[in-house]
């Protein structure tokens, strides 16, 4: 059941970003170069801390107690279609304002999409509930942590997930390796993906694709034995935890392929290389 609480939303401090180097469009509506993201917050443009999975973590549960602490363990492809725009989260007072910011910081700035809110096209017009499926905030959500916690220039934030599945798999986000979930266990801070609908079919083995897909990431914030606990956006119109079971190994599929989790079919872990991460590769 939906949890929905009247949260007052922190207002996010606007500071003028430092000057950076042109951003490379990674999935963008528009074309050409742009001037400095002048979206980001100072803390964040500047590094005033190392970028570590404590801090990503951290941030991933507080935007989760911030919508009333949702628990999703459906089936996604068994989820009744909301009936009216009452229940969604996304568009309540205080919620529908910070998706807008999960867009508006997460997303570099010649986005289309960083105008969004919960419940607002790029021109500010509320669109109808039931066309939700067009403003998916998922991937925006773990751009944001991502952009917050201080991944900077390493990721390469995206309104689509594919955009970073692909780029992992493909050695060229600094941030990022892509694991194979029957060989790598994921560890916190970490994000583990699947593909949607027609896209489930997508494996390991099959990435990076050509084109993008629709898809789903989630950040790992919690490990017990059999069992791992990630954050996503937009899971049943919420910031909202699900738990996803695991072999004994801690992996999400066995050797052969076949996954503990009868609802997802995870084509890829993202191992996140945050700062300490980084440091400790080096040395070896």
């Amino acid at each position: 059941m939906r949890t929905h609480l009247a949260l007052a939303v922190a207002a996010l401090a606007g500071c003028s970003a430092a000057p950076r180097q042109t951003p490379v469009a990674q999935y963008s509506h528009t074309a050409g170069p742009v001037g400095p993201d002048a979206h980001v917050p100072d803390f964040v443009t500047r590094n005033f801390e190392p970028f570590t999975r404590a801090d990503a973590m951290a941030i991933a549960l507080r935007e989760w107690r911030l919508f009333g602490e949702p628990v999703d363990d459906d089936d996604p492809e068994a989820r009744p279609d909301p009936v009216s725009a009452s229940v969604k989260p996304e568009r309540l007072p205080g919620l529908w304002q910070r998706v807008g910011e999960y867009w508006w910081i997460g997303q570099d700035p010649y986005e289309s999409e960083v105008d969004w809110t919960g419940k607002h096209d790029s021109d500010g017009r509320a669109f109808a509930f039931q066309d939700d499926a067009r403003y998916a905030w998922s991937a925006a959500f773990i751009s944001y942590v991502m952009r917050v916690s201080g991944a900077g220039a390493r990721f390469p934030y995206s309104p689509n997930h594919a955009t970073y599945i692909n780029a992992a798999a493909a050695g060229s986000a600094p941030a990022l390796r892509a694991q194979d979930p029957s060989l790598y266990a994921p560890m916190l801070g970490d994000l583990i993906c699947a593909g949607r609908g027609s896209s489930r079919v997508i494996r390991f083995h099959n990435l990076p694709t050509r084109d993008l897909f629709p898809a789903h990431c989630g950040l790992v914030v919690a490990r017990t034995p059999g069992q791992i606990s990630i954050i996503g956006g937009n899971v049943d119109d919420a910031v909202s935890m699900t738990h996803v079971p695991v072999g004994p190994a801690g992996l999400l599929a066995t050797a052969d392929g076949n996954f503990y989790d009868t609802r997802y079919s995870w084509c890829a872990v993202l191992q996140v290389m945050y700062d300490a991460d980084a440091e400790n590769s080096a040395d070896d």
